[in-house]
């Protein structure tokens, strides 16, 4: 850093805002349980509606249950700017993931507000309903409904208590039957711009706070579910067994084995759900279900690599008796930021002293939704040892303040300075 930036959000209140949207769904001291479409959720989507509301801003929940605020600019007919993120979590997550990127963004707006500045278009500050995906086993739910990319029977997906997607939508006060009249306008947004913590540990490895993403990894969700026969543990012969969770475990150990085949790439694949039935300590497992979490950078690697997993699949249960069935949950390809936003986020941290390091994300976000609709950018803040989906994450007070601040910059030269279209 080569100068001391000169900051014009009102750091105090964001702050705060954080720190107060943090004690709902609060478990322990530092972590947050909202899981998408709970009552914690509608809490705090209540809480960061009344902050769009304050900040100037006209609020809505539409029928995908995102929140969306919207400061009027100059000319309605120019292509929106929008900005956001989202706020629900993990159930074991903590207080900044996808947050900060929407409470960041009202302080842009508020910050443009305060200071007397009309923008040219419209901006959009939107918390996006259920970016994580972990309580119906699919993410990024808000923002494609938003953008008319919903696929086929996923109100009627169902989390562990057995609800469907369709019936917490309902309870949640948004009704189903208001998606057959919404039709996304395509070229009505014509920016997004979002802000994260990065969840990772390349920013601190490189003293840096704040850093420039220039694409996000396409992420593969299968599940798959594998059944052999059950049995007493203590009487069939191990050479007789048709164990589904021996042939699970197998699969498990090659996804991690597959993945490391190229040692500096990207490339990461993980299992982070598994049931087994009828789950005895004495009975051989019969039945066990698991999900597979693929990534790359790199569309054609990531490929291979699925055909290689499958044909493990198929190996492993022809060595084991077992059947199997797999189920497609979400395939991404990989995304790419917009050079001109990433010129624009080079010239504007310039202006604050910075010369940001450049850096792909792993995890998948709003933004990758988003940059099939229009052109998209997003800024990473440091976050402590890469902790993330835990309620030890951490990001310091400064870093964010960098971070809102350079998205206030980017934003306000989109919105004032580019009348119209801000494609390139």
């Amino acid at each position: 850093m080569s100068t001391t930036p000169r900051i014009q959000i009102n750091t105090s209140r964001l702050h705060q805002h954080i720190h107060d949207l943090s004690q709902i769904g609060k478990i322990g001291e530092t972590g947050v349980c909202r899981l998408a479409l709970s009552k914690e959720d509608r809490e705090g989507v209540e809480l960061v509606k009344q902050w769009m509301e304050e900040a100037g801003m006209e609020a809505h929940i539409d029928p995908f249950a995102n929140l969306v605020g919207m400061l009027k600019g100059r000319n309605p007919d120019a292509p929106v700017l929008m900005l956001g993120s989202h706020i629900d979590s993990q159930p074991y997550g903590g207080r900044f993931d996808g947050a900060i990127g929407v409470l960041g963004a009202i302080e842009v707006v508020q910050t443009l507000v305060d200071s007397g500045q009309t923008p040219e278009c419209d901006i959009e500050v939107v918390a996006f309903c259920d970016e994580e995906g972990c309580r119906f086993n699919k993410g990024l739910f808000g923002v494609r409904g938003m953008t008319g990319k919903l696929e086929d029977n996923e109100l009627e997906r169902m989390d562990k208590s057995g609800i469907t997607r369709r019936e917490a939508l309902i309870a949640f006060g948004c009704d189903p039957a208001d998606f057959e009249g919404y039709v996304f306008q395509q070229g009505r947004i014509g920016t997004f711009l979002e802000l994260h913590i990065e969840q990772g540990p390349v920013l601190e490895a490189l003293d840096a706070p704040i850093g420039i993403v220039t694409g996000i990894s396409g992420p593969l969700w299968l599940t798959v579910e594998m059944t052999g026969f059950a049995g007493h543990a203590g009487s069939v012969p191990m050479s007789m067994r048709h164990d589904a969770l021996l042939g699970c475990a197998k699969i498990i150990v090659a996804l991690n084995e597959l993945v490391q085949q190229v040692p500096d790439a990207p490339t990461v694949g993980t299992v982070g759900s598994l049931t087994v039935f009828p789950d005895s300590r004495n009975i051989i497992p019969e039945k066990v279900s698991f999900t597979i979490d693929l990534r790359d950078i790199d569309l054609a690697r990531r490929n291979a690599l699925e055909t290689e997993l499958l044909s493990v699949i198929e190996n492993v249960s022809r060595e084991h008796g077992l059947t199997y069935t797999i189920r497609e949950d979400t395939n991404s390809e990989p995304r790419y930021c917009a050079g001109w936003i990433m010129q624009f986020l080079r010239e504007e941290a310039g202006e604050m002293g910075f010369s940001p390091p450049e850096l792909m994300s792993g995890p998948f976000h709003d933004s990758l939704a988003m940059s099939h609709v229009c052109d998209y950018g997003m800024i990473f803040v440091r976050c402590l040892e890469g902790i993330s989906h835990n309620p030890k994450e951490f990001a310091s007070p400064d870093d964010i303040t960098l971070g809102t601040e350079l998205l206030y910059r980017t934003a306000r030269r989109i919105a004032l300075e580019i009348p119209g279209s801000q494609a390139r």
